[in-house]
């Protein structure tokens, strides 16, 4: 979940590039002014990061973790 102006949020997008080297994944950036409930769910923990819809990482994200969640749900650890 992003929003626009978010420097949070480009922060996150550059942390997640890189891991597309590694992990076949599509981003995609859901911007929660264009949506009332996205906006009521997570107005002040912008951004997300979901993963087949479970809330990963939110606020300062960290790519070590998603990193983590991602090679837990290949089974490589």
């Amino acid at each position: 979940m992003s929003k626009v102006d978010c420097p949070l949020c480009d922060k996150a997008i550059n942390k997640l590039e890189p891991l597309k080297n590694e992990f076949e994944f599509t981003m995609t950036i859901a911007d929660i002014y264009k949506d009332d409930e996205l906006l009521e769910k997570y107005q002040i923990m912008i951004p997300v990061i979901l993963i087949n819809g479970e809330e990963v990482d939110f606020g300062q994200i960290s790519a070590k973790k998603i990193r983590k969640r991602l090679l837990e749900l290949n089974g490589q650890i």
